[in-house]
């Protein structure tokens, strides 16, 4: 049963509003009474998703959902997918352009980050197609 479910829609190479989904899934969770441990983890993944959502896909969405037990966090684009997950998962490696590594982006950190800060990690990719990250926090 979940206790809250949402989307935030995420766009390709809007770095205007980049981070703002992330913003308010956090405050939502505050205000829901989720411990600051797990808020703390699940925004530091919850922006690299976003922010991997602007640089590399045509464009996706972040979605939240809450459970007694833990949180769940999708992230789901259109794109160019993933040939090599192990690579990409290998802390500084990027394809993000010069562009974009200009602008501050596109460390390589990521998934790699993503990863590191979920109790339950998975990634799905279809090179042409797109990718669907699967993050969960355990609450209890």
């Amino acid at each position: 049963m979940s206790i809250l479910k949402e989307e935030f829609p995420v766009a390709a190479m809007d770095f205007v509003t980049a981070g703002e989904a992330s913003a308010q899934i956090k405050r939502m969770l505050k205000k829901l009474g989720v411990d600051p441990g797990v808020i703390r983890r699940l925004a530091i993944a919850c922006y690299e998703a976003e922010i991997n959502l602007v640089i590399h896909s045509d464009g996706g969405k972040l979605m939240l959902e809450l459970n007694p037990d833990n949180v769940t966090l999708i992230s789901e684009d259109v794109g160019p997918g993933i040939p090599d997950i192990d690579l990409a998962m290998s802390e500084g490696y990027s394809t993000a352009s010069d562009d974009v590594r200009m602008m501050g982006f596109g460390a390589g950190m990521g998934l790699a980050n993503m990863a590191r800060n979920a109790d339950h990690f998975n990634i799905e990719s279809i090179v042409g197609e797109g990718t669907k990250i699967e993050m969960v926090f355990d609450i209890k």
